[in-house]
């Protein structure tokens, strides 16, 4: 991403997605931005009005995307899809309620999946003038240990990463190029709202950043901030007796 791209970014209006708007459009690429409001968007293409060009849509509403395909060439060939739009709802296991989970995957994995019908036929479509393609997929660390409360937010995370790694697989040998973002704690709207500790947190300028470095070095894996990373692997390589022990203490703690 070192020369110029012209990026489909979505989740754009706010938070990590409104930080890499400003990160990768003030290194000059060009980008079409998507989110559900109209209002914050176009305050971004008043920011860089030659840069950013708005596609108002709802990435879980297919209709909303089909809408939208025509303008993912605005600029050009489209060369990078970013797909960040997300959510985090935690569940209060006391007043179970399924409909958590089923926002939390129908957000996070079927609004990502649903953007693919519109995104890899234009990636494809690159590919076949010989130019490279990225698709960029943001997960989260969290699903590497089992926190309570998130059993939505936690299980939507390892069914997304598990999803872009098997793309990865499969696309290999079409020359698009899969890479998986997995942040920390970062500072947005959504995380505004959590009621606990979140040890290492990040600004989102500070995320943009790594994740716009992340894409220059050519990874493929972008996981980050790395004493996060680090504590959370360890914890997985504990015996899952000890694993499920220290989730359980610290979901009392949690509750208390």
């Amino acid at each position: 991403m070192r020369q110029p791209s012209h990026i489909w970014l979505t989740g754009a209006s706010s938070g990590i997605g409104e930080a890499l708007v400003h990160e990768l459009a003030g290194l000059g690429h060009k980008l079409i931005v998507s989110g559900r409001r109209k209002a914050p968007l176009e305050k971004l293409v008043s920011t860089f009005p030659d840069q950013v060009c708005p596609a108002v849509a709802d990435t879980t509403n297919p209709t909303d995307l089909q809408s939208i395909a025509p303008q993912l060439g605005h600029f050009g060939d489209l060369d990078t899809v970013i797909l960040n739009a997300g959510t985090c709802e935690y569940l209060d296991v006391e007043n179970y309620d399924s409909q958590v989970i089923e926002r939390n995957l129908t957000t996070n994995v079927l609004g990502t999946a649903r953007c693919l019908d519109i995104a890899l036929p234009a990636l494809r479509a690159t590919r076949a003038k010989g130019k490279p393609a990225t698709l960029v997929i943001v997960s989260s660390s969290a699903w590497w240990f089992p926190f309570g409360r998130a059993e939505g937010y936690g299980a939507s995370k390892a069914a997304l990463t598990y999803f872009a790694r098997s793309l990865r697989a499969d696309l290999a040998t079409e020359g698009i190029r899969v890479v998986v973002v997995s942040p920390g704690f970062v500072k947005t709207p959504l995380t505004d709202r959590n009621d606990f500790p979140m040890p290492f947190l990040l600004s989102a300028e500070e995320t943009a950043r790594k994740i716009r470095i992340g894409l220059e070095k050519g990874r493929t894996d972008i996981a980050f901030p790395s004493r996060f990373i680090w504590s959370l692997k360890l914890l997985a390589a504990l015996p899952q007796g000890l694993i499920d022990r220290l989730a359980a203490n610290l979901a009392r703690k949690s509750n208390h």
